[in-house]
């Protein structure tokens, strides 16, 4: 278990890095960031979670190391799945590169807050009913043949989702902020089901989303020019989240006394690293002449 003092060290120092991450966001919001600066701060983040995984064993169960991990490329990968709608989103909408930086971030804290809640319910769900287990099984497979559509389906609802927003004299700025908070709240009933299937610890959980979500502004800029060539992700990401899905029916026809295998998280971590690299290899061979909407 996770004490008191121990949460509250960790809030203290996630949240100061995401008020420093606010605040150079708003020093450099008439700035344009460059593909270096989006690689260095995406390359920090990345080390940050590794780091936070591989000494969380220093003040928590030693399995919470393969669950974080698990947990947070999952949750990462997901994400840069989100990115393709907000790319999208922001080109629709015509937000300046200027101030892309600060809408990302703002509704990237709006996300960390949304999750947070929906997190703790699902902690307590899964804590306390097995038969939850089947319903978010079932809901992830069936996410996961839904995925490659699903992403034109987002983009309908925020299209009417604008449409009503610019009727009552919302600024642009304001619109991309509710937009990509509620994108990534359609989002993150996905996300939340599958890291449920991984570990059942809200540290865990929280702390994998909550790194896998601060990076995300700067990985925004720094994909921007490579998303038509990530043809294969949703691919990926529906076999990772049919992968868990299973994991979890499995692991409640376990809990009530079917003799059936588990999953264990070592093979869930294997399959959920697999896939990811398989998935971007392929993309970058299979366009490395072209965009990727030639390769197809």
């Amino acid at each position: 278990m996770i004490s008191s003092t121990e949460w509250l060290v960790t809030v203290a120092v996630l949240g100061a890095v995401i008020v420093a991450d606010l605040i150079l966001a708003i020093v450099r919001r008439n700035k344009e960031t460059t593909p270096r600066e989006a690689l260095s701060w995406t390359l920090f983040y990345v080390v940050a979670a590794i780091a936070f995984g591989y000494f969380l064993p220093q003040w928590a169960p030693a399995e919470y190391r393969k669950e974080f991990i698990a947990g947070w490329l999952t949750e990462y990968s997901l994400s840069v799945d989100n990115l393709f709608v907000f790319i999208i989103l922001l080109a629709t909408l015509k937000i300046k590169k200027e101030s892309q930086q600060l809408v990302l971030l703002y509704g990237i804290l709006i996300a960390i807050v949304l999750r947070v809640i929906l997190i703790f319910l699902g902690v307590a769900l899964v804590s306390r009913f097995t038969w939850v287990f089947f319903f978010f099984g079932a809901f992830l497979i069936f996410t996961a043949y839904k995925l490659v559509n699903e992403k034109e389906n987002v983009e309908e609802e925020e299209s009417k989702l604008v449409v009503f927003m610019r009727k009552r004299g919302f600024s642009n700025f304001a619109i991309a902020l509710v937009a990509l908070g509620i994108t990534d709240l359609i989002f993150a009933l996905d996300s939340i089901p599958a890291i449920l299937g991984l570990t059942t610890s809200s540290y865990v959980v929280i702390t994998a989303n909550i790194f896998a979500l601060m990076g995300l502004r700067q990985l925004y800029f720094l994909l921007q020019g490579l998303m038509d060539r990530l043809i294969h992700l949703s691919r990926g990401l529906a076999f990772i989240l049919a992968f868990i899905g299973v994991k979890m029916v499995l692991h409640a026809l376990h809990s009530i006394g079917v003799h059936v295998p588990e999953i264990s998280l070592e093979l869930s971590l294997a399959v959920i690293i697999t896939t990811l690299t398989v998935t971007a290899i392929t993309s970058l061979y299979a366009t490395r002449g072209g965009s990727g909407k030639e390769k197809i």
